[in-house]
């Protein structure tokens, strides 16, 4: 991708190379070697220069013709690998990641995105059809982000052949006016012509500028050295798009040779590296239920502290989650504590902890007195407080006292910290397990279980289910830990305890080293490209027909900087050590009749606006 400097340089140079109005080329011999010397000075960028726009049409026997099938891929090909194309192609992605941060992902969460789906019947449709909830494994992100890769790609081959051309030129000659450069200073001397330049050179070299002799221009007389220095504002414009192209290989790796899942377990409860074990499973090209890493674990403790005063009342402060885990065949047990955003690495995959909730502890029985079902019930939060969306399925196994069979759905909400207020409802107040309550209402009849048609866990399906009603009044309970509700045909639900679930995520992303180091050099690369100036001084040394050298520094940055002046003083003030401004004779008059030992010995820092 090109670039234009801050300051005009190719106007600056090309009057500073032009010739006087009264000065006349006898033959005109010099003015190719002119052409490119100056063509040579005004390269102050490695960017490959634009080529002229081929014509539209083209006439031919009077008629236009059009520039045919491979002007046109030649005319797109260049459009695509612009400056242009490729800003607005890096601001689509940062765009297009936007739904990424905003809408529930399957690879953060899946709990999130069934939540979304369960408060959003009209926008989940849409939704699922745009890929919104995965936005960067989704058709539209991918084809941004492979454009974006050509755009780079066609930018950076040929300014990266450009770039070693220019190092291993010579810089260009000295223009023939140094004068009309922003950046000015000269002197006369007593000292050799030839001393002053090679002391020159040396200073330069010492000063990391890339120098070289060179004969002056258009019979301008004398030597001069010429130098240049800040080629690592362009090994950083480079570094940067070339760092660019590697995150997007990298993200690409990711999502072609890595996966992940997520899976809830409940505290006590294990998880094995398997398939059939977790709740969501999302393959790639080159990940299957081959690749999984062969490990398991055992949840032994989740906890949780919260913000108890102040405005962020019930904010989480720390997550944590104790586990005990086995890798590979050795069987030899390992514990590990998982943090948020601080996964635990397992072989080559990554355990994330990503979300947490609370499982009530029921136990029902059927009229015979029979237990049909005891253990936790996974509640879904619906909000800061974790206030909770539950739903228990008994499929199997109940009985009324009349000895018929049906299946019972119990829904209702849990609250952790059930509000004190007697009409708020199900409404938890604080997100720890202080007061905890759990409000059912029950229904019988059937599931929909059976049909194989999947359903959330979360959610009852009340098709064809019947809410029990008590003297001509819905069946509903509110419950505390040891509580009990009994049902009208003889069964009962006793409420026993509570006990708390994670969620746990685990990926293999083999792109996300690589990634991370690629956009570290990219932010040095930026660094450098930015605050790294690239400039260039020159040095004239001439003597004159009284035997004095006249001595003449100049310099040109690319962009407009009070540095450029700075150095150039330093160097001419440098100088004085081998070539020293002559001091006039004391009592000299001038032609205007002042004293010339008044006048300064050299104008060292003058700059031309």
């Amino acid at each position: 991708m090109s670039d234009s400097p801050g300051t005009d340089a190719s106007d600056l140079l090309a009057a500073a190379d032009a010739p006087e109005p009264d000065q006349t080329d006898g033959d005109g011999a010099g003015a190719g070697d002119e052409q490119r010397e100056l063509a040579a000075a005004e390269r102050l960028t490695s960017a490959p220069r634009e080529e002229p726009a081929e014509a539209e049409n083209v006439v031919v026997g009077g008629e236009p013709v059009g520039i045919g099938l491979v002007g046109w891929l030649r005319w797109g090909w260049r459009q695509l690998t612009s400056m242009r194309i490729a800003l607005i192609l890096l601001f689509l992605l940062s765009l297009a990641a936007v739904p990424g941060s905003i809408v529930p992902q399957t690879s953060a969460s899946q709990i999130n995105v069934d939540n979304f789906h369960t408060n959003h019947k009209l926008l989940s449709p849409i939704f699922d059809k745009l890929n919104m909830f995965d936005v960067y494994g989704s058709w539209w992100f991918s084809a941004i982000y492979l454009l974006l890769f050509i755009s780079l790609l066609g930018c950076i081959i040929p300014r990266t052949w450009q770039f070693v051309g220019v190092l291993r030129a010579k810089p260009p000659a000295a223009p023939r006016h140094l004068v009309r450069l922003p950046v000015y200073a000269t002197w006369r001397t007593s000292a050799d012509a030839d001393a002053v330049l090679a002391a020159s050179e040396s200073l330069l070299r010492r000063r990391r500028f890339r120098a070289s002799r060179s004969a002056g221009t258009g019979g301008a007389g004398g030597d001069s050295v010429t130098s240049e220095k800040g080629y690592l504002r362009e090994v950083g414009n480079l570094l940067f798009h070339i760092s660019l192209i590697a995150l997007l290989i990298a993200f690409a790796v990711t999502k072609l040779f890595g996966g992940m899942g997520t899976v809830v377990v409940v505290d006590g409860k294990g998880f094995a590296n398997n398939v059939s074990m977790y709740d969501d499973f999302f393959p790639s090209a080159f990940y299957t239920a081959n690749n999984l890493d062969p490990f398991s674990f055992t949840l032994n403790s989740f906890t949780a502290t919260y913000q108890t005063s102040g405005d962020q009342f019930g904010t989480p402060r720390t997550y944590s989650a104790d586990i005990t885990y086995q890798s590979g065949d050795s069987g030899t047990s390992k514990t590990g504590v998982i943090h948020v955003n601080d996964p635990l690495k397992i072989g080559s995959s990554n355990v994330y902890l990503t979300a947490h909730g609370y499982a009530p502890i029921v136990k029902v029985t059927n009229a015979a007195g029979k237990v049909i079902f005891d253990g936790p019930t996974v509640c879904l939060p619906q909000d800061a407080n974790v206030t909770s969306l539950c739903a228990i399925k008994i499929a199997d196994g109940y009985t009324t006292k009349t000895g018929s069979t049906t299946q019972l759905g119990f829904s209702g909400f849990f609250a952790p910290t059930q509000s004190p207020s007697t009409s708020s409802g199900p409404q938890s107040v604080f997100p720890a397990l202080d007061n905890p309550e759990l409000f059912l209402t029950v229904y019988h009849g059937d599931l929909g279980v059976d049909s194989g048609i999947p359903q959330s866990v979360y959610s009852l399906d009340l098709t064809h289910m019947t809410q029990y009603k008590i003297e001509g009044q819905p069946l509903t309970a509110a419950l505390v830990p040891g509580g009990g509700l009994k049902l009208p045909d003889g069964g009962q639900l006793t409420y026993v305890g509570t006990t708390q679930w994670v969620n746990f995520t685990i990926a293999h992303n083999p792109g996300t080293s690589a990634a991370l180091i690629s956009a570290i050099l990219a932010i040095l690369g930026l660094i450098g490209s930015l605050f790294i100036q690239r400039r260039r001084i020159w040095v004239r040394a001439v003597t004159g027909p009284d035997g004095s050298t006249t001595v003449e520094v100049a310099g040109l940055a690319r962009s407009e900087s009070a540095r450029i002046a700075e150095e150039l003083a330093d160097i001419a003030l440098a100088l004085q050590d081998t070539a020293p401004a002559d001091t006039p004779d004391e009592g000299a008059v001038s032609d205007d009749g002042s004293d010339e030992s008044d006048a300064p010995l050299a104008d060292l820092t003058s700059s031309k606006d």
